[in-house]
């Protein structure tokens, strides 16, 4: 970890899984940028995976969903019910709220990739624990590798601190640029609190940050 409590290079990020007993790293690397392939080669490593706890209760393993080439990936913390039992990430309310966050900045669902730090939902919608994190995320980062986005947008707290390595909050980290292994990284309020806390404030932050992310895929 550096000094300013974020990640290094993938290097260093799969050394400290091993070095925290994480032992199944989704077998080998993917071609970085190498699409389709590469992402049906994860999948099929990750299988009817049973690695964690989070397995007991799923209905179907949400993958994730998009363009193979998208130049934004969204990547949100884990399936709710609805998620669980189409086996595809944000596909109820929030998915909806995510849609339209989506249309404004002028894409479509098709356009981008979605996918979730964990891969099956955990128990009443809580937040991911750490072992389930830490077993699920090396999958996250070969979809990341094969997609190769120009930028990521962390929808939420548990997916932004997982991203960035930190202890640090969504509300800290919003609004101000991160990197991933050198993608820059957008933190914002996942679309399930904006619905909750349906605010003018919150909606200005969330339209502000994502407008940040269209233009620099824009760039």
């Amino acid at each position: 970890m550096t000094n300013d409590g974020t990640w290094g290079d993938l290097a260093e990020w799969v050394a400290y899984l091993k070095e925290i007993g994480v032992r199944d790293l989704g077998a080998a690397p993917v071609v970085r940028g190498a699409g389709i392939e590469a992402l049906a080669l994860v999948r099929d490593d990750l299988g009817e995976c049973t690695r964690c706890k989070l397995h007991a209760g799923r209905t179907k393993i949400v993958f994730g969903v998009g363009n193979s080439h998208a130049k934004l990936m969204f990547v949100g913390e884990g399936p709710g019910a609805e998620e669980d039992a189409r086996g595809e990430p944000f596909v109820g309310r929030a998915g909806k709220k995510l849609d339209e966050m989506i249309g404004a900045i002028g894409l479509s669902r098709a356009e981008v990739y979605i996918a979730n730090i964990v891969k099956c939902r955990p128990p009443k919608n809580r937040d991911p624990e750490k072992d389930e994190i830490e077993t699920c995320f090396p999958f996250l980062i070969r979809q990341i590798e094969a997609i190769a986005p120009k930028v990521i947008v962390a929808l939420g707290s548990p997916a932004a601190k997982t991203l960035l390595g930190t202890r640090t909050g969504i509300t800290r980290l919003r609004g101000h640029w991160h990197d991933f292994h050198g993608i820059p990284v957008m933190p914002t309020f996942h679309p399930a609190y904006l619905l909750r806390v349906y605010t003018k404030e919150n909606r200005t932050k969330v339209w502000e940050d994502l407008k940040a992310a269209r233009a620099r895929i824009d760039e």
